[in-house]
């Protein structure tokens, strides 16, 4: 929905509270802690304009919102109201992502992220292990759908990505390669990958693995 649709449908506090009352009657919202199916958004003192702005905002734009920015456009005078909604709002955005799987053709690989390194203040940081098990580097499962496409233009790629997952992995070992992906993709998936070790058993959570040594120069046009 466009920024002028959204202003249309939502002029008003009040066309916001009939918009999620008929949402909620669909759905038949019972309050977990008294059983309650009336009161709305209850505990919140901000207007629900706010919210269902913020819900818009930040799910319109592939650029993120800050806090401070959200203020601003709401003019709100405090900043931490703001940034408590915007903080519920996207653990709950995560939640829902949680329960997507990827399906189709999956480009499957790891990334690794430097960070603050992991060590204890106190401990020696001037030895860092360098590589891929450096203390500065944590490692990411990256699972993208990948449509095939006709390029339309000289030097465009032949695929475009669809939904993807990016999760903390704990080490590198098949195993945890195999679980991340079991709960992210749909057993009918098929996964383009390299030939790493530890993607030696991903035929046991899809139906069909596509794995092939990869140098690094060519990773773009293999795993675009």
């Amino acid at each position: 929905m466009k920024l002028l649709e959204f202003t249309k449908c939502f002029p008003d506090e009040e066309s916001c509270i009939r918009h999620l009352k008929e949402q909620r009657e669909k759905a038949g919202v019972v309050c977990s802690h008294c059983g309650g199916t009336h009161q709305m958004m209850h505990g919140s003192k901000l207007p629900l304009m706010y919210w269902f702005t913020a819900i818009h905002l930040m799910t319109s734009t592939k650029k993120t919102f800050s806090a401070l920015e959200m203020q601003r456009q709401l003019g709100h005078k405090r900043y931490q109201p703001i940034w408590e909604m915007m903080h519920k709002l996207r653990s709950v955005m995560g939640l829902r992502d949680g329960k997507y799987t990827l399906n189709g053709v999956v480009e499957l690989d790891e990334g690794f992220f430097t960070c603050n390194d992991k060590r204890k203040d106190g401990e020696d940081k001037e030895h860092l292990t360098p590589g891929l098990g450096s203390e500065r580097n944590v490692s990411v499962l990256v699972m993208a759908e990948s449509e095939p496409t006709v390029p339309q233009k000289k030097g465009q790629k032949g695929r475009k990505v669809g939904h993807l997952k990016m999760q903390v992995m704990k080490d590198l070992k098949a195993k945890t390669v195999n679980e991340l992906a079991g709960d992210g993709l749909s057993a009918e998936a098929k996964i383009d990958s390299d030939a790493y070790p530890s993607h030696g058993k991903l035929s046991e959570v899809v139906s069909a693995v596509n794995a092939k040594v990869v140098k690094p120069k060519d990773a773009p046009k293999a795993l675009p």
